[in-house]
């Protein structure tokens, strides 16, 4: 075992190896899902308070996504590489999928929640396998396996029996959360798209914009009377906030995970989030919780692992691709900076996504 190039070589020349790259995508993939943790707890604690407001719980997100990355896009001074339009369905899908899962925990179990949240992954896999042609060998298929049958066995294992009740409405629940589902995964690999194929910053700039029309305008319709009704004491302010802070970190993180793994390593790294909140439950209020748990976390890190874990032949064709999207970036910028607006030569089914120059 040795030390090549930042590469961490097992094996012969036709072994497998664990780069930075790599390492990096792990590494940001539980950082997501400890936001995701943290997101959840926000919610928990205005739901205890009687508030039932998703889409506003998204919406100061939103405004801050287009806030912050919509000023890059004014110093910038360009316009988009992509048409507006796309953005708009794709916050659109965003938006929807947020208020679907969130709404469903009304109607059925947290149990049925986290079990049906897992129809996301073969959705990403079939959206990524069929319109981003992305190869899926049977050693990562493998790793998607361990991965769910590790969540699985969490939640077979739920020591609050009362975890497992069936709600007042679990098929009308149910129904929601696998629509969210496939809402999610068509925005995931959308944004994948666009992060490898566009500009990250034109994506988050845009979908924070869209997105704050597309909730406000929801808001208004839904929400208003829930908004009216709530006692905006600091008790119930703090949690948005906390809930609005993380879920901008996590937007702003994504493509960054996206565009070095794609939306199945996401996904697949999100599983983890019901495990860190156990082990906040351990430390932070002194819960005992199941063994089991602690099994099926292990599962979900070794799934992670078989998952990310690649051939040299693979780990180069990586590097090369990378090298290339971002020598593509850097002719933008130049562009750019000589006051020109590109033409971005797409091939593939997604070229009319790019705006021509006119």
């Amino acid at each position: 075992m040795g030390r090549k190039n930042g590469v961490l070589g097992i094996g012969g020349s036709n072994g497998v190896c664990l780069s930075r790259r790599t390492l990096v995508a792990l590494g940001l993939g539980q950082f997501l899902s400890l936001l995701i943790t943290s997101t959840g707890f926000s919610s928990s604690q205005l739901s205890r308070r009687g508030i039932n407001a998703p889409t506003s719980q998204s919406f100061l997100n939103y405004v801050l996504l287009a806030v912050v990355y919509g000023g890059i896009m004014i110093h910038r001074q360009r316009g988009l590489l992509a048409k507006w339009y796309y953005y708009l369905m794709l916050a659109v899908v965003d938006v929807e999928a947020n208020y679907l899962v969130v709404k469903a925990y009304q109607y059925t179990s947290i149990t049925s929640v986290m079990l049906l949240d897992c129809w996301t992954i073969p959705c990403v896999i079939f959206l990524t396998w069929m319109f981003l042609k992305t190869k899926y060998r049977y050693k990562k298929l493998l790793g998607v396996a361990i991965c769910v049958g590790g969540l699985v066995l969490v939640i077979f294992s739920d020591v609050h029996a009362g975890d497992r009740a069936g709600g007042s409405h679990p098929v009308k629940g149910d129904m929601l959360v696998i629509g969210g589902s496939m809402l999610y995964a068509i925005s995931n690999v959308g944004e994948e798209f666009f992060v490898k194929n566009i500009d990250r910053v034109e994506l988050m700039a845009m979908l924070g914009t869209f997105g704050a029309v597309v909730s406000a305008c929801q808001i208004s319709i839904l929400e208003r009377q829930e908004l009216q009704s709530i006692k905006w004491t600091a008790a119930a302010v703090l949690p948005f906030l906390g809930f609005s802070l993380a879920m901008f970190l996590f937007y702003s993180s994504v493509p960054l995970l996206l565009k070095i793994s794609g939306a199945t390593m996401l996904n697949l790294s999100l599983l983890t989030s019901d495990m860190w909140a156990v082990v906040i439950r351990i430390f932070a209020y002194n819960e005992k919780v199941d063994w089991l748990y602690f099994v099926a976390f292990g599962a979900v890190a070794v799934g992670l692992l078989i998952y990310s874990w690649e051939s040299k032949k693979d780990e180069t064709l990586g590097e090369v691709n990378e090298a290339a999207i971002e020598d593509e970036e850097a002719r933008i910028e130049n562009l750019d900076q000589g006051g020109v607006t590109p033409t971005v030569a797409r091939r593939g089914p997604y070229h009319a996504l790019v705006m021509e120059q006119s």
